[in-house]
């Protein structure tokens, strides 16, 4: 049915007379701008004639020519065999449609033809109601209809927030007479690129047609749970001035502009009037620009989550929406992190330009580079700086770092780099020694904010955050060591500890025939999972990409090429009679990517130690540092037993923390205790 149809059923009732009686009076040089913005749009009027016998009313689209005084020419939309139709009729008024509202024309006609009507215009017309809220024609919207089992196809004719009308046809096994009009269905809408709506709705009405029906249905939610429950959500902030965000309506394809009420890293709000709104709960905007300035926008997907009316006191009503952001690019996600985060605290930087002379010397000062350290980096120290300059002044979408500067001075650091698949790896925290004894909080509340607004988003790709400390290091320890044994609960958050020591690549390859070493297969590491979880039960494999399924996974390392960096992985499997006794990961980084040089090692897993002497083992060791452009290669090796019982020498232990990020909420309450004040100066 289409859209006059429609509207002629809703006249059949309709008593002119009353709603001219409540109607507003308008002038005739409104009515005439009205019928020409009508023509500038290609529109068309309605025009009603009531039958002389039985007085039922028949309406006719027309199409308004340009209209100057006050003669108005109008072409019919369908002319052939009007004329005659209209014979038993006599005209009684034109419409001209404004979504929620009418302007009722009572005209004289001067002449009517076959092709067309003319009318003298009057002195005043009404603006009349037609319905409480505007409803929006749309574009033959492809929808799907589906109750018990049963599924009709069709289009979403017009559209508002509380109620829209479908166009469903029956099939070769479908009959209308199957919908329960008593019982909700579940209604989906699409195009192209995917889903634009579903929800569970209610049939308000539907026409009696054989082979096409429509249904008008009035949706069940007005709120919609996008998310989880989270204790610590994003923080919102109201800016000034006021974003704006701008999109094309996936429904009606007109452009919406709104004024942004509050922001966070997860979502905004914004109010529209009633009569007008356009923000159906549950509907999804595939690309939405949060406006901050002119030509600096912020690009993302979202959903409407909420709305809900109000009334002020001057008797205006508004509908205030909530938008969640589904998906976001990580370069707009840090853009708009760095302006969420300087509006809490003006001397907390996200990913922004950074001085590297007055980073190096902070990393110095702080005794993050301690004398062990740089023992160990300094004959690389220009390829050290070289990276450095990459990964803070190219801001690339693998790295993020978070800077606590106060007039120029920096005072706290932290960074985080992707490093597997779906793993962020949180390294280089360092607060100054100096009065700001608190900067070193600050960027862990920083880092905390990003992650909680952001991790939920593909592009993202943070499924795990980890982080390598030692024991002995009081403020990690106590921070992650001390949450995952608060929570006590391994595939939430585990720890994993790891012999590190630096592999001199001196040992003479004398294999035994009973020893190979071979590329690791799907069974391998399938051996490797049931191992681990006899021996912690953790995240760690998980983490760091050995499951299984990710055996033959390569996009991150595609992703490092695609920005100029190195990241190779390789695994092989160290075997004795083709029992599994060793899976060795060789991971291969620019170096300087991690300054303990974590990301530029070899990971060693030892399943069985039977036979397996560290002879034995450095010596397979050594056949795959061919991957490395030095001698001195870093080993972490696992588990710790295995180098205690082989008294191997190790330079220090390193604890591996793994979180599983739906659980971020129980360590922000973590961290919430040990520091009362969530944000700190």
């Amino acid at each position: 049915m289409d859209s006059i149809e429609k509207i002629s059923l809703q006249l059949r009732n309709t008593d002119f007379d009353s709603q001219l009686e409540n109607g507003k009076k308008l002038s005739k040089k409104f009515l005439i701008n009205a019928l020409n913005y009508v023509n500038f749009q290609d529109g068309t009027i309605l025009i009603n004639f009531k039958h002389l016998k039985y007085g039922n009313i028949f309406s006719v689209q027309a199409k308004p020519q340009p209209c100057l005084e006050n003669i108005l020419d109008c072409l019919w939309v369908q002319a052939q065999g009007l004329i005659q139709k209209l014979s038993s009729y006599k005209f009684l008024n034109f419409l001209i449609n404004n979504g929620q509202k009418m302007i009722l024309v009572k005209a004289d006609v001067k002449e009517m033809s076959e092709e067309g009507i003319s009318f003298i215009l009057p002195e005043t017309c009404y603006e009349v109601s037609s319905r409480r809220i505007k409803r929006h024609p749309c574009g033959s919207i492809p929808i799907e209809l589906l109750q018990n089992g049963l599924l009709f196809q069709g289009v979403l004719s017009d559209f508002s927030p509380v109620s829209f009308s479908i166009e469903i046809s029956a099939g070769p096994s479908l009959s209308f007479q199957l919908i329960n009009s008593e019982s909700t269905v579940q209604i989906i809408f699409k195009n192209g690129t995917g889903v634009l709506y579903s929800g569970e709705c209610k049939i308000i009405r539907q026409t009696p047609g054989q082979r096409t029906r429509t249904l008008v249905l009035e949706p069940i939610l007005d709120k919609l749970c996008r998310f989880s429950h989270k204790e610590y959500r994003s923080s919102r902030h109201k800016l000034s001035p006021s974003p704006t965000i701008v999109f094309r309506h996936p429904l009606t394809q007109k452009t919406v502009t709104l004024d942004v009420k509050d922001l966070s890293g997860s979502g905004l709000s914004v109010e529209e009037y009633y009569m007008n709104s356009v923000l159906l709960p549950g509907m999804i905007i595939p690309e939405l620009f949060m406006e901050i300035a002119h030509d600096f926008k912020i690009q993302c997907k979202a959903q409407v989550v909420y709305r809900h009316v109000y009334q002020t006191c001057e008797n205006e009503t508004y509908a205030k929406c909530g938008i969640a952001i589904l998906d976001m690019d990580i370069q707009d996600q840090v853009t708009l992190s760095s302006i969420l985060h300087r509006a809490a605290n003006k001397n907390a930087y996200v990913c922004g330009a950074v001085d590297m002379d007055a980073l190096w010397k902070f990393f110095f000062e702080a005794g993050f580079v301690y004398p062990e350290k740089y023992a160990f980096i300094h004959t690389d120290k220009e390829k050290f700086k070289e990276t450095y300059e990459k990964l803070y002044v190219k801001s690339p979408t693998i790295a993020g770092h978070f800077i606590y500067q106060d007039k120029g001075i920096i005072h706290g650091h932290m960074s985080m780099i992707r490093f597997y698949e779906n793993t962020w790896l949180i390294h280089h925290h360092a607060a100054s020694r100096s009065g700001y004894n608190r900067a070193g909080l600050v960027v862990l509340d920083q880092i905390g904010c990003y992650v909680n607004d952001f991790y939920r988003l593909y592009s993202t790709h943070m499924n795990f955050c980890i982080c390598y400390f030692r024991q002995e290091n009081r403020f990690p320890n106590r921070i992650f060591g001390g949450f995952t044994r608060s929570l006590n609960d391994p595939k939430k958050s585990s720890l994993d500890s790891f012999a590190y020591f630096h592999f001199r690549n001196v040992f003479a390859q004398d294999f035994s025939r009973l020893w190979t070493l071979t590329k690791t297969t799907h069974e391998d590491l399938l051996e490797l999972q049931n191992f681990y979880e006899h021996e912690s039960g953790g995240l760690m494999l998980y983490a760091l990409d050995l499951e299984p399924d990710m055996l033959e996974s390569d996009d991150i390392g595609k992703e490092y090429h695609r920005l100029g960096f190195k990241r190779q992985r390789h695994l092989f499997s160290l075997k004795k009679e083709g029992l599994l006794k060793a899976v060795i990961v060789v991971n291969v980084s620019d170096v300087g990517l991690n300054l303990s040089n974590l990301t530029n090692c070899i990971h060693t897993f030892v399943l069985d130690s039977v036979d397996l002497s560290p002879k034995i083992l450095y010596s397979h060791i050594s056949q795959v540092s061919q991957y490395y452009e030095k001698d001195e290669i870093p080993i972490l090796l696992y588990p710790v037993r295995y180098a205690e019982t082989q008294s191997i020498h190790c330079d220090k232990l390193y604890t591996l923390w793994v979180m599983n990020m739906p659980h971020l909420d129980h360590y922000l309450k973590y961290v919430g205790s040990l520091f009362p004040v969530s944000k700190h100066e």
